[in-house]
């Protein structure tokens, strides 16, 4: 079971598995999503974020927090929810031990693209599938 400390913020639980938990409470039209990573042992600093660089973790220097993490659901400069798991699964498996928060997420913004010259199915089915 995870312990709440504060309001995004979660202890006592892997971090592939509290970001899973993360993602599953966010609404169907989620956008992008920003989290703070921490790591308990600053010894692994290293190690941790050459892992880090397969989702482009942004380091923070002289700040309480370590990497910021930027989550795109389906479209966006961010790396895939599906990476940031994994990545965080690695994590997980190298038994780094840290914690995650939430500070910002998106959701209800859709994908702008140029339709000119596409077959009317294919327009559809965009429409159909970025529909709020």
């Amino acid at each position: 079971m995870c312990e709440t400390r504060s309001p995004g913020r979660f202890i006592g639980m892997p971090l592939a598995e509290d970001f899973q938990r993360v993602v599953d409470s966010m609404p169907p039209d989620w956008t992008q999503l920003e989290l703070d990573l921490r790591i308990a042992d600053e010894d692994r600093y290293i190690e941790t974020a050459t892992l880090l660089t397969q989702i482009n973790a942004m380091p923070y220097s002289k700040h309480h927090w370590h990497w910021r993490l930027r989550v795109a659901n389906q479209f966006g400069h961010a790396a895939a929810a599906q990476t940031v798991r994994g990545t965080l699964a690695l994590l997980d498996g190298q038994r780094i031990d840290g914690e995650l928060a939430v500070r910002e997420a998106r959701s209800g913004r859709v994908e702008v693209r140029e339709m000119w010259g596409r077959p009317e199915s294919v327009r559809q089915e965009f429409a159909r599938r970025r529909a709020q």
